[in-house]
């Protein structure tokens, strides 16, 4: 196998009826890496959102679990893209997601928000980092995968096109990304999260490469300090070597999506383990009735799909 046949296959097939294919070839087989680096950061840039910041620290989730709300997060995406969206894995992951969220008073702009963060955010970190340019049906295939998800979602006014969801999501942060001291609780948190991966003596560097990484709008956001100039530059040269590097690599003749991975809170996953057994707990007894979902706003996207 020839090290750009994967990007052949993808460019013989459709990106809007073939994007569950295209998507799994993609992040299971070409760019596995740089995909889950990229959506990690996704999830961070949201953090910077007020209203979804607030929430967080409301219900304590990244005071007490921030480990285990990243791992369930990250299992249950990599469900749904293993196996599809519709399939019996896939249902009972997306369950959860939306029992999950079904229980707070979520607005459907935050909610799609999040949704195009997974989009376009891993779009722009491999058109940076990796190791080939994406073929335009990879970031055709994207956005009609979550466009998908974000459906069985019970999200609302899903934009059409590709480019109209990318305008909402550069039009969204310039309105929402704005300090306040919720941001720096989770950005802080977030980041001590990424640097307890590594060993403490490294954890000084990584807690400082993070910040390298961030742009200025979300160090803003955050209340970080920039990093010295010199740290971005490093982290860039460092990924950039790397993207160099693979482009002599044979390519990767099996998916790494739904293969059992180092999970700290669920070791072993998934052997033994079902989407229904991830998620995070109810909320808490003493959390502001502002943050939960009233009957009054129907039960929404909690039994979808």
């Amino acid at each position: 196998m020839g090290r750009y046949d994967i990007r052949d296959r993808i460019a013989a097939l459709d990106p809007e009826r073939d994007h569950l294919e295209i998507y799994q070839l993609s992040s299971g087989r070409e760019f596995p890496w740089d995909y889950t680096r990229a959506l990690e950061f996704a999830l961070f840039r949201t953090y910077c959102v007020p209203s979804i910041s607030k929430l967080l620290t409301a219900t304590g989730e990244f005071r007490e679990r921030p480990q285990r709300r990243y791992d369930d997060t990250a299992l249950l995406m990599a469900e749904m893209a293993a196996h599809g969206y519709d399939s019996e894995r896939g249902r009972d992951a997306l369950k959860v997601v939306n029992r999950a969220h079904g229980r707070y008073a979520i607005s459907n702009d935050d909610m799609l928000y999040v949704l195009s963060t997974f989009v376009y955010d891993p779009i722009d970190w491999i058109s940076r980092f990796g190791w080939r340019p994406l073929h335009p049906h990879e970031k055709s295939a994207a956005f009609h995968y979550y466009r998908a998800v974000g459906h069985r979602m019970g999200i609302k006014d899903i934009p059409d096109s590709y480019d109209e969801f990318a305008d909402f999501k550069a039009t969204f942060e310039r309105r929402h990304f704005v300090f306040s001291p919720t941001n720096h609780e989770v950005g802080t948190y977030t980041v001590e999260l990424f640097a307890a991966w590594f060993p403490a003596p490294l954890r000084p560097a990584v807690r400082l490469g993070v910040r390298g990484m961030l742009d200025d709008r979300m160090l803003t956001a955050f209340g970080f300090d920039p990093a010295p100039s010199w740290v971005g530059a490093l982290a860039t040269a460092g990924l950039k070597s790397r993207a160099r590097a693979l482009r002599f690599f044979p390519p990767r003749r099996e998916s790494v999506l739904g293969r059992p991975k180092h999970s700290r809170t669920y070791p072993g996953y998934p052997a033994g383990y079902q989407p229904s057994d991830l998620g995070a707990p109810p909320p808490p007894a003493d959390l502001p009735a502002e943050h939960l979902r009233s009957s009054r706003q129907g039960q929404g996207n909690i039994d979808m799909p």
